[in-house]
């Protein structure tokens, strides 16, 4: 597994179309229990070169009910994004992630973690690439739907202060869905 982070950190794939550069952000270990699948890095992120290190990371550790310390305690939680590198800035909010690390990278991560109990898929991208023709129409769709994809996958949307109307829309997420995911977490990690 070391060998293959190595590998991924010096990865410079898709630099041309980045920005900033190069500067591939992900951790696993071959005893993760839990994998995050997200976007990408944002600015912050590609700065400090920790995973979840921003507004987004602290929404989301709320929402798994996990301290900073099991969030990245790598035995717990690996996590890979859809993209390693920081896209860029977009015209609302950041680029998409680049289309080449998951099918280049993910495969052989997995491949390295055979521990693994759940993934939580974080946003549209991840979603689509992992549940292909099984996730719905729209992201609302999907998660209002997330009991069909465990246990295998929990969906979720994306943890960014940007998404605070689409919650304050969906009541509904924070009181049946987030229990469950605080519940399967607990459950995974003690």
């Amino acid at each position: 597994m070391q060998n293959l982070l190595s590998e991924i950190k010096k990865c410079t794939l898709c630099e041309p179309h980045l920005e900033l550069g190069a500067n591939p952000v992900v951790s696993a270990h071959q005893n993760s229990k839990i994998v995050i699948i997200g976007q990408a890095p944002g600015i912050k992120v590609h700065n400090s070169g920790i995973p979840w290190d921003d507004a987004s990371g602290k929404q989301l550790r709320k929402w798994l009910n996990v301290s900073d310390e099991d969030f990245y305690d790598v035995e717990k939680f690996a996590i890979i994004p859809m993209g390693f590198c920081y896209p860029g800035k977009g015209t609302s909010g950041d680029k998409p992630p680049r289309k080449e690390c998951a099918p280049l990278w993910h495969k052989q991560l997995f491949d390295n973690m055979p521990h693994v109990e759940l993934v939580i898929l974080i946003g549209m991208y991840a979603q689509k690439y992992y549940l292909k023709d099984k996730a719905k129409r729209t992201l609302t769709e999907t998660v209002e739907f997330y009991p069909a994809y465990l246990p295998a996958f929990f969906v979720l949307p994306h943890p960014s202060p940007r998404n605070r109307f689409w919650l304050t829309k969906n009541p509904w997420f924070e009181k049946e869905v987030l229990p469950t995911l605080k519940e399967t977490i607990s459950k995974i990690i003690s």
